[in-house]
This record gives structure tokens, C-alpha cells and sequence, in this order.
């Protein structure tokens, strides 16, 4: 599919999916028609035969920006109404996503910030251009992760770190990312292309049944809650949008000026 929000793209040869968010006017920032996009995308590779491992990516200059945050402008009850609709595509896709035996290899450049952060910590593996800056941004506009980013900054990076993130504002580079273990290689522009593709065949040609399983188990391990602590986001999410510095956190935002919290 070239048309889609969520562009796919299957090598029968070599079993590699590429899903590239397609919004590049925004930084591919996920609004609500991309997130059901995105859903759409996940659904068909679950059936797809002789798939052995998916690339998710971003068109142009970025990997993802995070939410589109104009559709979550306006009066708490419009905000709750745009949250709730992109969740309710993007939590089932990280899902289905994570259920299935192809890794996933998240290839990043520019910025990941906000969702695009925890979509692209979703993966398996992380392969990041050296330029590329890393940030929750969640604490600009008075929120909190969403899209798993609780659960995959905690189990990657641990809870101090994933406290710096959030509550300092901090961005990393992506040495910094790879040095935190928040990422698999900082990889320069030059050599990017070329050693995205060594990784890809490399993870396409394993066993595929085997890696699928030791996700399972490694989640597992984990306390096997992903999709309950992506509920508990989506909630969170929502009483924070009745917040007082969740809407001057938006309208600082739109406005492109630091905001203002009063912690109400």
C-alpha cells in the first residue's frame, strides 16, 4: 500500500515487512485516521504468510513527533474523545504486534518523542541514525506515557532513569540512548542504510517460531501485564486531560511557548 497513513510494504523473498508511518508534514505525529491506519497494518501482517520480521519506520525527516496534539485542544470531554479514539486503534496494534513471532526492528532518525518514544521502544530492536534525539515529552503538556511507554522505559532503562526522562524533560542523543540501553546501536548517517539491512537479513534468516517464543517469555517475565498497563495508561491519560495544566500544557504547546504549570 503507497496511499495509506501506514504505508506496508512485504518482500516475499526475504519476509521482511516494512510499516513506515506516512504523515511526513507532521513528523508522522499519530492523529486518529493514522493510529486506525496503523491497526489496519498490524491486522493484515498477522496473516501474512512467510512473514519473518517487520521494520516499523517513519517518512521523512522523522520517526514520530508523538500525538497530534491540535486534536487534543479544546474542552477536556474533546481532548478524553481524541485520546480514547487513538488508543483504542494504537494499544490493540502494539498487541497484535508483540503476539506475533516476527521481531520487530524499529529503524529511527530525526526524533522520537512522546508515542513515537514508546513505539519505537516496542520493538525488539532499535537501530538509530546518530542524529537522532530521543525524548518523553509527556511532561510538556501535563500527560503521561501512553502507547506502552511506562512499561517498556521501565523494563529497558529501570525507574530512575525513566524518572529523569519525565520529570527533568531530559533528551538524549542516540549515544546516550544506546549508552542508557534504551536502544540497540548509534549508527552514523553514512553507514545507517547499509548496516539496517545486515540487521534486518540477519534477523530475518533465524529462527523465526523460536524468537517469537523467547518474546513471549520474555514478556512473561516481565509479569505478563502489557496489555493491562496499557489500559491503566489510556485511564491515566484520560484524568489527565480534566487537568488544569493538562489544557495549559496543550495551549502552550500550539502556541510554541514553554508552558506554565500551576500542578492543578
Amino acid at each position: 500500500m503507497t496511499d495509506s497513513l501506514v504505508t506496508t510494504d512485504f518482500d516475499a523473498d526475504t519476509g521482511i515487512a516494512t510499516l513506515t508511518f506516512n504523515r511526513p508534514e507532521a513528523l508522522n505525529a499519530i492523529s486518529v485516521p493514522l493510529a486506525e491506519a496503523f491497526l489496519a497494518a498490524a491486522q493484515a501482517l498477522k496473516d501474512q504468510s512467510g512473514l519473518r520480521c517487520i521494520v516499523l519506520t517513519g517518512a521523512g525527516r522523522a520517526f514520530m513527533a508523538g500525538g497530534d496534539i491540535a486534536s487534543m485542544a479544546g474542552s477536556p470531554e474533546q481532548a478524553g474523545e481524541a485520546v480514547s479514539a487513538i488508543l483504542d486503534a494504537v494499544n490493540p496494534a502494539i498487541l497484535l504486534l508483540r503476539s506475533m513471532d516476527a521481531p520487530v526492528i524499529a529503524v529511527v532518525k530525526g526524533v522520537a518523542a512522546g508515542a513515537g518514544l514508546s513505539l519505537a521502544l516496542m520493538a525488539d530492536l532499535v537501530i538509530a541514525q546518530g542524529d537522532t534525539r530521543f525524548l518523553m515529552a509527556y511532561n510538556g503538556i501535563g500527560a503521561v506515557p501512553d502507547c506502552g511507554g511506562s512499561w517498556f522505559l521501565t523494563h529497558k532503562i529501570g525507574t530512575g532513569r525513566a524518572a529523569e526522562l519525565m520529570l527533568l524533560g531530559r533528551t538524549l542523543s542516540a549515544a546516550e540512548a544506546k549508552d542508557w540501553g534504551m536502544i540497540t546501536e548509534c549508527v552514523p548517517e553514512a553507514d545507517f542504510e547499509k548496516r539496517v539491512a545486515e540487521i534486518t537479513e540477519k534477523v530475518a534468516n533465524g529462527p523465526t517460531r523460536a524468537f517469537g517464543a523467547f518474546r513471549r517469555l520474555t514478556d512473561g517475565a516481565c509479569g505478563d501485564q502489557l496489555a493491562a498497563q496499557l489500559e491503566a495508561e489510556k485511564q491515566a491519560f484520560l484524568e489527565m486531560t480534566r487537568t488544569g495544566d493538562f489544557a495549559k500544557g496543550v495551549s502552550a504547546f500550539l502556541a510554541k511557548r514553554p508552558a506554565e504549570f500551576h500542578g492543578s
